[in-house]
C-alpha cells in the first residue's frame, strides 16, 4: 500500500484515517507507548501529514479523546516565560482554553480514555514540567503542580462543581495561584546544626 505523502490536496479522509488509526494504538498502547510513525503506519499515510493536519502527537491526542486536554495545557508558551510566573501561565493555559473549547463530557466516561489521560498528564505534563524546573526536586514540584492543574480540570471542567463552575477565569487564577505558587516553590533542604552528631550520637 502507497502511503498518502505531502500536503494533502483536497483528500478529506485523510484526517479521519489518522484519528481512527490513533484513537485505536492510543487506547491499545497508551500515550507513552503510541508514536507518530506508529500512527501514520496504522493510517496508511506519511508522518509528515499528522503535523500538518494535528500540528503533534498532544494535538492529535486531544482531538483523538475529544476532552482537548492537549490544547487546554499549552506546554510550549507557558514553560517559555521566567520560573516566577510558571504558575500564573499554566493557570492561564487551562482556563482560557477550557472555557472556550466545547468537548464531549462522555469521552471522560470512559474508562479507557480517562486512562489514557490520567497517563498523558503523568508522562507529558509532568514530565515536561519536572524537565522544565530542573534540580533535585524537580519531579516533586512538578506532581504537587500537577495535582492542583489535574484538580481543576476535572472539578471545573470535567466533572463541575457548581460553586467552582460559576466562578469566572480571572477568579479561578486568583484562588488556585498561592497553590500552585506553593506547589512549585523549592523545596529548603534540610540543615543539620554543627552539634547534631554529637546529639545523635548520645541517643545510640
Amino acid at each position: 500500500m502507497n502511503k498518502l505523502r505531502g500536503r494533502p490536496r483536497g483528500n478529506p479522509p485523510t484526517k479521519d484515517l489518522i484519528t481512527e488509526a490513533a484513537r485505536g494504538l492510543f487506547l491499545r498502547h497508551g500515550y507513552r507507548g503510541t508514536t507518530v510513525r506508529a500512527i501514520a503506519a496504522e493510517a496508511g499515510v506519511d508522518s509528515a501529514l499528522i503535523s500538518y493536519h494535528f500540528g503533534s502527537k498532544q494535538g492529535l491526542f486531544g482531538v483523538v479523546t475529544q476532552v482537548q486536554c492537549a490544547q487546554s495545557l499549552a506546554l510550549a508558551p507557558a514553560l517559555a516565560g521566567d520560573p516566577d510566573g510558571l504558575p500564573d501561565r499554566l493557570l492561564r493555559a487551562v482556563t482560557d482554553l477550557w472555557d472556550d473549547t466545547e468537548f464531549n463530557r462522555l469521552a471522560v466516561q470512559n474508562e479507557d480514555v480517562m486512562r489514557v489521560f490520567r497517563e498523558y498528564l503523568d508522562q507529558e505534563v509532568l514530565a515536561r514540567i519536572a524537565e522544565y524546573l530542573g534540580g533535585p526536586d524537580a519531579t516533586d514540584r512538578a506532581t504537587a503542580a500537577v495535582t492542583v492543574i489535574g484538580g481543576l480540570i476535572f472539578t471545573r471542567y470535567l466533572n463541575p462543581l457548581p460553586t467552582l463552575a460559576r466562578l469566572t477565569s480571572a477568579d479561578v487564577r486568583r484562588i488556585l495561584a498561592p497553590t500552585l505558587h506553593a506547589a512549585l516553590r523549592p523545596r529548603p533542604r534540610p540543615v543539620l546544626r554543627p552539634d547534631a552528631r554529637y546529639v545523635l550520637a548520645g541517643r545510640r
